[in-house]
């Protein structure tokens, strides 16, 4: 699978949504298809097979290859990645990959205005899990908190997080990655 390109490798083929990793963000994966990924990907393999973009275009989706695939995260939460590609579906993937595109600005904008050093991850799965509009309200409610720019990096950083665990805590949402237990 050496060179698995794809045209938009940001939004995976399986749903997960490249464009809000962390080992995106920091340079160490360029996405689903980016030519140096998880070239080990079965799923990738599988899709070159069945010669689809997304795995939501397969007439076998879902397959054996989602088998317990959202019982763990890994470096992003693999919790949305049926409703991500169900969504991109029903909207178009060329709409679903403008709104991960605003989902990616939002993103970008909380680690640098809004991040202590300490929420990379959590503002990944945050923006990941939460829907564009309760993103943007989020963020407005953030922006409109009173003495916003005399506050330190830490008190901006909970203020953020304040806001996204009380949106998240109404929708039943955990933000956190589920990582699988090690063996001994």
């Amino acid at each position: 699978m050496k060179n698995f390109t794809r045209k938009n490798p940001l939004f995976a083929l399986c749903g997960l949504n490249c464009a809000l990793c962390s080992m995106h963000l920091g340079g160490y994966c360029p996405g689903c298809g980016g030519g140096d990924g998880n070239q080990s990907c079965a799923i990738a393999r599988c899709s070159v097979t069945h010669g689809v973009e997304y795995c939501s275009q397969c007439g076998e989706y879902p397959c054996k290859s989602y088998d317990k695939f959202d019982a763990y995260d890994s470096f992003i939460t693999h919790r949305s990645r049926h409703s991500n590609l169900m969504q991109a579906k029903a909207v178009g993937y060329e709409n679903y990959l403008l709104e991960l595109n605003e989902k990616s600005v939002i993103l970008n904008e909380l680690l640098q205005k809004y991040n202590d050093g300490r929420r990379k991850t959590f503002y990944s799965v945050a923006v990941n899990l939460l829907s564009l509009e309760e993103l943007r309200k989020v963020m407005e409610q953030v922006t409109l908190t009173e003495h916003l720019d005399m506050m330190t990096s830490k008190e901006k950083a909970a203020v953020a997080v304040g806001y996204f665990q009380e949106t998240a805590a109404k929708k039943g949402i955990e933000l956190k990655l589920f990582k699988k237990p090690k063996t001994k």
